[in-house]
């Protein structure tokens, strides 16, 4: 009897650390930052978490499509606001940081002169994130245009899907520079690796980044992803990303 009783605890303990688990949907430039987030907020809590790393735009769609996400951390506000008015979320999202962009460049290029050296001949090939689905890459426009260097460059942009095919172009060097995350180059993963100059906020908009709970963490885990949401405007949270180099609010 005591046999059966324990065995039926421990199929009780697995089975509640199961509907625990949640799957939150995390933008490229934040992969990093929120490992660590991850981490932390399983050493306390001792419940886990999935991630599914993507640009904004395309897990909006998988969002809208049905994909089981719990919590949205976006690359922007609009995304997230989007899912809100479509009744994709219960609540209004909520600003967890502000994200700076930079130039990065794994070649032997001198970025003293700031920006403009993507005007040079020998830069032949600048990886951004495609501006369409990726907030990273339609702020990364915005500087260009603000430089006035757009229609000049433009031939030479390549494209990524998200921030994160578009360090693979930087760090393959198949692109001779990139305009990039910040929280990239500080990252464990790639800091001291290559050469990167921070773009002058100026030239594009404060990328707010925004969390939502999503309609389908809010039905089926709305302990355990408000937990997890909560975890991520906590102070343990806030340190992680501003050691990424996120402005938080």
């Amino acid at each position: 009897m005591r046999k059966t009783t324990l065995l039926t605890a421990t199929f009780f303990v697995a089975a509640v650390a199961c509907a625990q688990e949640i799957i939150v949907a995390v933008a490229a430039n934040v992969q990093f930052a929120a490992q660590d987030i991850e981490k932390a907020y399983e050493q306390k809590s001792g419940f886990a978490i999935k991630t599914v790393i993507s640009s904004s735009g395309k897990l909006t769609a998988q969002i809208q499509n049905g994909a089981p996400f719990d919590v949205f951390l976006s690359a922007d506000m609009k995304y997230p606001d989007t899912l809100f008015a479509a009744e994709f979320a219960g609540a209004k999202p909520r600003v967890y940081a502000y994200g700076a962009l930079v130039l990065w460049t794994m070649k032997e290029v001198d970025l003293s002169g700031g920006i403009k050296i993507l005007l040079e001949d020998k830069i032949q090939k600048i990886a951004v994130a495609n501006p369409k689905t990726a907030p990273y890459g339609a702020e990364a426009i915005k500087v260009l245009k603000h430089y006035q260097m757009y229609e000049s460059v433009m031939p030479k942009l390549v494209y990524g899907e998200s921030i994160a095919q578009v360090n693979q172009y930087i760090f393959s060097q198949a692109a001779e520079v990139g305009i990039t995350a910040k929280s990239v180059v500080l990252s464990p993963q790639m800091r001291g690796k290559g050469k990167w100059l921070e773009i002058d906020p100026v030239a594009y908009s404060p990328i707010a980044q925004g969390a939502v709970i999503l309609k389908h963490g809010a039905m089926n885990h709305p302990q355990a992803s408000q937990k997890f949401y909560d975890f991520l405007f906590s102070e343990a949270a806030k340190k992680i990303l501003k050691d990424y180099g996120y402005f938080v609010p």
